[in-house]
């Protein structure tokens, strides 16, 4: 067992970690409080640097690279900015991942070349008003009727809604109930029938686009079918992916807080001397640190594994709880560390706290990976209807 990363994988940091202190920082305060997405200059630097493609094929445009080396990138950028890093998580750990693992070569072709090269990206479409964590409940129904998918329903909470291109929908592809009738469908931006609710604005995930796709007799080709009727599995498997990238941007704004709270400390004085002299302050500071480490190698034992092929849901949902818990945990020490500066807008502690709120919600709450762990130490399944 080797915890120390490769050449590459430290060339890989330090690249992104120069690229962020000159591209992202000075303008992360500012995408923030004006509420905008990252521009389009920057996405194209990602997909110049390889960023858009580091886990998918040489053959489409990408690095060919394991989900532990997409990790370690948006970590990094997360560390300043949960924002910049949206674009990448959704490229190498979320939607286009499922098109990678389950889609016909066909849907490879078309889209994961145009993901890389970041002429478009793309989001899931999976909450409805009346299905999140119980997602199997979910209603959006998908009937064929002949060469052609018509598409009734309604997603919420979608990030990346009305800005992405392109969207993995879980649909029902019949009246099998539960998991058993539900499979995904690739939906295009400007699809008739296809159109967006209004832009969700959040305590925190400030610039992030969300918001409800609707559908209303929309007309899919039946070729945009990426995952068949009986699937659900599938689309969970490849989500589990997805949810190591949520905890990914828990640690980074962890990991992101403890090192403002480190420069921080080493600066700022009171009764004459340097605040990191205080032993409160050291308490603090190891507490933190100690919570940042343990999340990092929850997750990295899960990416690593999910190199292998898939993450189990036990690592995968003990390394987005305790990620999430932590986030809010060092956050809120970084604010009172900082004292005043940390609840001002003119520092980023008080943009971490808030963003740490979001992440432990989406990609499926603390209590739900908490059932998850459970379900997978005693072997079972625990049915939440009865």
């Amino acid at each position: 067992m080797d915890f120390q990363l490769t050449d590459e994988q430290k060339m890989l940091k330090d690249m992104v970690r120069d690229f962020v202190e000159k591209e992202i920082r000075p303008y992360a305060g500012e995408w923030d409080e004006k509420e905008v997405f990252v521009p389009d200059e920057i996405i194209q630097k990602y997909a110049d640097l390889g960023l858009l493609g580091i886990t998918l094929p040489e053959e489409y445009g990408g690095q060919g690279l394991t989900a532990f080396e997409a990790i370690l990138v948006i970590e990094e950028i997360a560390k300043v900015s949960p924002l910049a890093a949206f674009p990448i998580f959704e490229a190498n750990v979320g939607p286009a991942r499922v098109i990678h693992l389950f889609g016909t070569e066909e849907q490879k072709k078309k889209y994961l070349p145009r993901v890389t090269s970041g002429e478009i990206m793309i989001s899931v479409g999976m909450t409805e008003p009346e299905a999140g964590s119980a997602l199997t409940d979910l209603r959006t129904r998908a009937v064929l009727d002949g060469d052609y998918y018509v598409v009734n329903g309604q997603k919420r909470f979608c990030s990346g809604g009305g800005h992405s291109q392109a969207y993995v929908v879980y649909v029902r592809l019949s009246e099998a109930k539960g998991a058993k009738g539900i499979g995904g469908l690739i939906i295009e931006k400007g699809t008739p029938g296809f159109t967006f609710g209004k832009q969700e604005r959040f305590m925190g995930f400030r610039g992030f686009p969300s918001c409800d796709l609707i559908f209303e007799d929309c007309r899919v080709p039946k070729e945009n079918l990426v995952v068949q009727e009986g699937g659900f599995k599938d689309l969970m498997r490849a989500f589990d992916i997805e949810r190591l990238g949520n905890a990914t941007m828990s640690l980074g704004l962890a990991a992101g807080a403890l090192e403002e709270s480190i420069k921080y400390v080493q600066e700022r004085k009171q009764f004459g001397k340097p605040i990191c002299e205080f032993q409160a302050v050291q308490f603090m500071l190891a507490d933190m640190v100690m919570k940042v480490e343990a999340a990092r190698l929850l997750i990295y034992r899960a990416a690593v594994n999910a190199s292998q092929g898939y993450p189990s849901v036990l690592h995968s949902s003990i390394a987005k709880c305790f990620a999430g818990e932590i986030a809010k945990e060092v956050t809120d020490m970084a604010l009172m560390i900082h004292g005043g500066y940390g609840y001002s807008k003119e520092y980023p502690i008080e943009r971490m706290v808030r963003d740490s709120r979001g992440w432990p919600v989406a990609g499926g709450t603390l209590q739900i990976q908490r059932i998850n762990i459970a379900s997978a130490l005693l072997g079972r399944r625990f049915d939440q209807r009865r």
